[in-house]
């Protein structure tokens, strides 16, 4: 009995650095365990990178279908609500293994930043996070200050090339948001919702961050 050949993976020839490539696969290891990571990059045809990570450089070799395909494996593994589960803490380790020691935003520990007040530290910190995939990636990202909340824009969203769903799938992202904003805040948790995703035909990927940090539990 044969085994079908898994579909070639078509490139979108949009790429981020291997640096948060790597980033990524580590998060995962550290997330799933040796086993469970290679067992998903064998599922989605991703051999390649089977002990084989993406080197520690800011070169932009890594493809962004690359990265839509571990997220498909993962909710191939684990299902729907449990791969994005995944996903999202994978995106939250991510920041905090490597994502927050980034151009601008390593002032963010910094004593002058951290006495800042927490609007101050919101209204700084975000914008400093999209402009590093900016600068350092092909995912172009803005952010736009509303009242109440702001609106982080991704014109170039990794999580979802070519695919096509019913819901926003970019979990990844706002794990990194979630994580980003800790970070910057000094240890607030935010809302963080997807309401554009351009998998379910949106234009772009948008998430809302609500200004407000999220009450802490007694």
């Amino acid at each position: 009995m044969t085994t079908a050949a898994k579909p070639a993976i078509q490139l979108s020839g949009l790429y981020y650095p291997n640096r948060m490539a790597r980033l990524l696969f580590t998060s995962l290891e550290e997330i799933m365990g040796k086993n469970g990571i290679n067992a998903l990059l064998h599922l989605n045809n991703l051999d390649q990178f089977i002990d084989n990570y993406p080197s520690d450089s800011l070169e932009r070799q890594f493809d962004f279908a690359y990265f839509t395909a571990m997220h498909i494996a993962l909710e191939d593994m684990y299902g729907v609500r449990g791969g994005r589960g995944l996903a999202l803490r994978a995106g939250r380790v991510c920041f905090s293994q490597g994502l927050k020691g980034f151009g601008a935003l390593a002032g963010a520990g910094d004593l002058a930043f951290k006495v800042l007040p927490l609007h101050m530290k919101l209204k700084i910190g975000l914008p400093a996070l999209a402009t590093l995939f900016t600068n350092f990636s092909d995912q172009r990202s803005e952010v736009v200050e509303h009242d109440d909340h702001y609106v982080y824009i991704m014109y170039k969203c990794p999580c979802c090339y070519n695919r096509k769903t019913d819901k926003p799938v970019c979990y990844t992202g706002a794990g990194v948001l979630q994580e980003g904003l800790r970070w910057v805040s000094g240890g607030h948790e935010f809302r963080v919702m997807q309401t554009k995703c351009h998998a379910m035909g949106d234009e772009f990927c948008e998430y809302t961050v609500w200004k407000d940090p999220i009450p802490v539990q007694k």
